[in-house]
């Protein structure tokens, strides 16, 4: 790829792409990421074989993909310009889809969505999608992520080309804080002040990282953005740097997720290749190059001090603030840390303009969220709406409801530190603060939903040994204080709990709370927090029960 030199030969670029765009190609654009577990690889395999099979390859095009959201009916495609959606296909329904769907325009209405007995064979006309807002997923499941060409085509870069074109450092920053925008990953801190403070601060070098070290259990919000649209992410870092004024970017990712480090390596080559990383990027005196840090998988290393710490080579442990990142950070210099998602936003923000952004949402909670839609609900799967959405919509509008005949009772946000919402909650329009009124917390956007069978003791028990786990053990609240919570847990699970428990239940999760070093500590008890709050009595008849038994043990002996 020849580099390119300045803005216009940006737009020269994209509109050469657009010479060579053909409308009358279908193009058949196929998961293979989360869906490669059920089989995507094999089905992609297929359709190219027979499309090479049947010399169609001048008027199908076969589109690797990443998650297209409704993971519940993966393996999963999409077939434009008809607008088709097909779900759980396999290879053997390959050929059929080729000759009956491709070559004759016909339904093959097995693959088709169905809810309550009605197929529903386009997907502008699937509940799941239409109740959805996508920006930062506005790619994800649409373009090759491999392509910089695909993300080109789509407006891709023209956020950095207009920045370094038409903008200050000021002006961007003052664009993002008059955006509304908040840090995606749990706290929900304003991004524009935070990229304020790390321009104001005062070092000869300043870092800026993408925080995507996604621990969440059935969390998959930034890994699919990074295997599904990894140059969106770029791009926001590539504006968050100008802003600050940084020259060097980190990603932190996942060792786990391969797909997603595969796929952000790829793009990074690719952007270095066209000049849109590196020195004097589009003519300009701005430079900034970018490389990936992959993490060990601990828990606690999504706190940005212990991320901070992992990158250094230490182990990955969070330490007392002040001092800020934001004045000392990565190897004591000025540092900027956002998540996957937030990144994601801004390169939308600056081409559509603040106004736009805040126009989605609530008053304090603007633009949309991500959700990994999981648990006891019929479509399970990645969710983008804007903020100030009911968990009803969510659960029962795009989830589909409950599956068999079974209620809804309670939704887990937050992840692991997140509290339960009951049903009485169902209305409750998510954003920031009115979710932590209830006792949960936002978090990076982990959804699970539970139906009536599910003991929410059970539940607690479950998270507190997560929080447990990964605890780094540094300092005294959280590593005793969890392990206390846990123990009491297992005895009232195991039917040996007393009446006692649940007032020092209560009283070490508000200890850990308020004493904690970090973010997990500091959130770890919400889970008993919460189900105390709406599911006591769930707690007192494991007690009851458990005193019942012994009451009947006693008169048995005594009439003995």
């Amino acid at each position: 790829m020849e580099k390119l030199k300045n803005p216009d030969d940006l737009q020269k670029f994209r509109k050469s792409l657009e010479s060579k765009h053909r409308p009358d190609m279908v193009r058949i654009f196929i998961c293979t990421t989360g869906c490669r577990a059920l089989g995507a690889d094999e089905v992609c395999k297929a359709f190219k074989s027979e499309i090479e099979k049947q010399s169609l390859k001048d008027k199908v095009e076969i589109v690797d993909t990443g998650c297209q959201g409704l993971c519940a009916r993966a393996p999963v495609l999409t077939i434009e310009p008809m607008g088709i959606f097909y779900g759980r296909v396999t290879e053997t329904d390959v050929p059929e889809i080729i000759s009956r769907t491709i070559l004759k325009g016909e339904i093959i209405e097995r693959l088709c969505y169905t809810e309550a007995g009605k197929r529903t064979p386009y997907i502008r006309d699937i509940p799941f999608y239409g109740k959805q807002k996508k920006i930062v997923l506005r790619n994800c499941g649409t373009v090759d992520p491999k392509s910089i060409n695909e993300y080109i085509l789509r407006d891709g870069y023209a956020a950095i080309s207009k920045v370094l074109s038409s903008m200050t450092p000021d002006d961007v920053v003052n664009e993002i804080k008059n955006s509304g925008l908040r840090g995606r990953g749990g706290a929900g801190f304003p991004t524009g002040n935070k990229w304020e403070f790390v321009k104001k601060a005062v070092g000869d070098i300043k870092y800026i990282v993408c925080n995507g070290d996604e621990g969440d259990p059935g969390a998959f919000m930034d890994r699919a953005v990074l295997e599904g649209d990894p140059h969106s992410v770029i791009e926001g870092m590539l504006v968050g740097a100008y802003a600050i004024g940084s020259r060097k970017g980190i990603v932190y990712v996942r060792a786990e997720y391969p797909i997603a480090v595969e796929h952000l390596n790829i793009a990074i080559q690719q952007a270095k290749s066209l000049g849109l990383l590196g020195e004097n990027i589009l003519g300009t005196s701005f430079s900034f190059d970018l490389e990936i840090k992959m993490g060990a998988g601990a828990f606690v290393c999504g706190e940005e001090t212990a991320l901070i710490a992992s990158i250094e080579g230490k182990r990955g442990m969070p330490r007392p603030r002040p001092p800020f990142p934001a004045t000392s950070g990565l190897w004591g210099k000025p540092t900027n840390i956002n998540n996957v998602e937030t990144f994601a936003n801004v390169p939308i923000i600056i081409l559509k303009g603040s106004e736009f952004y805040k126009a989605i949402g609530t008053d304090t909670s603007k633009g949309t969220k991500i959700f990994a839609l999981a648990g006891n609900v019929k479509n399970t799967g990645l969710v983008e709406v804007p903020m100030g959405t009911t968990l009803r919509e969510i659960v029962f509008d795009i989830g589909g409801g409950i599956p068999g005949r079974k209620k809804f009772k309670a939704a887990q946000m937050g992840g692991p530190s997140g509290g339960c919402v009951p049903a009485q909650h169902l209305d409750l329009p998510i954003d920031y603060e009115t979710v932590k009124e209830v006792g949960a917390i936002m978090g990076s956007g982990g959804l699970i939903v539970m139906d009536d069978s599910t003991s929410m003791v059970d539940i607690a028990r479950y998270f507190m040994e997560f929080c447990q786990d990964e605890s780094c053990g540094k300092c005294v609240p959280c590593r005793i204080g969890t392990k206390r919570m846990l123990d009491i847990l297992t005895r009232i699970t195991k039917g040996q709990g007393e009446k006692e428990d649940l007032d020092l239940l209560k009283e070490l999760a508000e200890v850990t709370k308020s004493a904690s070093l970090c973010g997990l500590g500091q959130t770890a008890a919400n889970p008993v927090l919460s189900t105390i709050r709406y599911y006591l009595n769930e707690y007192e008849e494991l007690i009851n029960k458990k005193d019942t038994q012994t009451l009947s043990q006693e008169s048995q002996t005594t009439q003995t």
